[in-house]
């Protein structure tokens, strides 16, 4: 779950579907990509394993242009150095991809992108801007997850990318890992499963047993801070081409919908099945956003063609083919509806579900939405409530979230992560409030093994004026 899947294979047919990027460069490349393992010794002397692909043929006046890869949590720079061979050789430029501190063969220890992190980023930039074959003044970069994280961080930061492409990442790392103060506990542990827990920066230690233990400390909040990139945004001017997925459970689309409403400079968001689970990351759709990619940086850093433009475009629901494009953020408004009753649950992780029939139809959901609880008699190991919501007869969830609660009776408002799933005309929804766990999102939140007796429930949707996906 922590890292978003691309099939390099399928990036060939990139190169096919880019067309005018292979016009970058007038020098023919009639031989194939280079590639040239080595290490890469960062300011503060840590080693780092690195891969440089280089384009076939003779570089032309005043050096390839270039790209920084990185690579998602799980992955190595090998698996970054493919697509870099298929697609960004191909197209005139040269790329360098390594594995992050701390992760596959590099030293060092694991930031999570922090401030560690975006200056190895530098490092990198000008290792690479400093290669007489290179240009100094033409590099960008890429980033899939956690690389789409150091990609945001070190722009803000002002590492000179003439454009980047961060995908299926974060901006506000505490909104991904902790929404309104309640650990995803399920996705935390996944977290440090994936990078084991020897391997961290050990400043970070208070604040990784804080999260897996529940708690959003002071500690945590000044963690997170320092890995993201969301309040410098209103100020970075670099072209931004944003890749979101649509229905993600880790970094939900509101990552990307906040960057485009913040960036100042030419900016593009493409909103689609890709992504962390619960996204299907359909081949077919891969060749699209790819091509796009490819094309921002053909335009950006390396001056060719216009190929495509700034606003929002939203593959369609589940993936056909489709897209359809807007100038800016598309139109939204608010469907609601009250789900009436009193309902006593008891034991640990127990839950009350509800039906709901929105009217109108399809609606297709896009922003913010909320589940509003009434609540009575929770006794005291009652401190969170959890609200899903979901298509009666389908197991994963549309959206979810969490909320605490402090007293044995109230009103709590339950905000839902920002998922855009269509929802088909006639299909019933079922709101689920309690202490369940949303899917394994919430697997380590300690609720109630007394009694809570729910109350009314109000659901409200953020939706598109118009349904695209129908």
């Amino acid at each position: 779950m922590l890292r978003a899947r691309v099939v390099v294979v399928l990036l060939v047919v990139v190169l096919v579907c880019a067309g005018a990027a292979s016009a970058v460069h007038a020098a023919p490349r009639s031989a194939a990509p280079t590639t040239h393992e080595l290490t890469i010794t960062a300011t503060d002397g840590t080693k780092l394993a690195c891969g440089l692909v280089l384009p076939g043929g003779n570089a032309p006046a005043g050096g390839w242009p270039g790209l920084l890869l990185f690579a998602g949590l799980g992955e190595t720079h090998a698996f970054m150095e493919q697509i870099a061979a298929v697609a960004a050789a191909p197209a005139g430029f040269a790329s360098l991809a390594c594995d992050a501190r701390g992760t596959g063969a590099s030293g060092g220890k694991f930031g999570l992108d922090g401030p560690t992190e975006v200056q190895d980023a530098r490092d990198l930039f000008n290792w690479l801007a400093a290669r007489n074959d290179v240009s100094d003044t033409k590099i960008g970069a890429f980033g899939l997850s956690l690389g789409g994280g150091v990609v945001w961080n070190a722009a803000v930061a002002g590492v000179p990318f003439k454009a980047i492409v961060p995908a299926t990442t974060w901006t506000n790392l505490g909104a991904a890992l902790n929404p309104n103060g309640v650990p995803k506990g399920g996705l935390v542990d996944e977290l440090l499963r994936t990078v084991p827990l020897s391997h961290w920066d050990p400043s970070l230690a208070p604040t990784l047993s804080d999260l897996s233990g529940g708690k959003v400390t002071a500690a945590v909040k000044s963690a997170e801070a320092a890995c993201s990139s969301r309040g410098k945004l209103h100020s970075l001017k670099v072209p931004t081409l944003i890749l979101q997925g649509r229905h993600d459970f880790l970094f939900d689309l509101d990552q990307g919908l906040a960057a485009y409403r913040l960036l100042a400079g030419p900016k593009r968001l493409y909103a689609g099945d890709l992504g962390h689970a619960p996204a299907g990351n359909p081949q077919a759709e891969q060749i699209l956003y790819l091509t796009e990619a490819v094309s921002w940086f053909t335009h950006y850093v390396a001056g060719g063609p216009k190929l495509v433009g700034g606003g929002v475009e939203l593959a369609h629901d589940p993936w056909n083919g489709t897209t359809t494009r807007f100038k800016g953020l598309p139109g939204i408004h608010a469907a609601s509806v009250n789900l009436p009753g009193t309902t006593k649950v008891s034991g640990a992780g127990a839950s009350v579900s509800r039906a709901a029939r929105l009217t109108g139809g399809p609606l297709e959901t896009f922003g913010d939405g909320s589940v509003t609880v009434r609540y009575s008699g929770a006794a005291k190991d009652w401190t969170h409530l959890v609200a899903t919501v979901a298509v009666k007869g389908k197991a994963t969830p549309v959206s979810f979230g969490a909320a605490p609660i402090g007293k044995p009776a109230g009103v709590v408002r339950i905000p839902l992560s920002d998922q855009a799933v269509l929802l088909p005309r006639g299909k019933r929804l079922v709101v689920t409030v309690g202490g369940e766990t949303a899917g394994g999102v919430y697997d380590k939140l300690s609720t109630g093994s007394d009694s809570i007796t729910i109350g009314r429930v109000t659901l409200r949707l953020s939706v598109l004026r118009r349904a695209v996906s129908s």
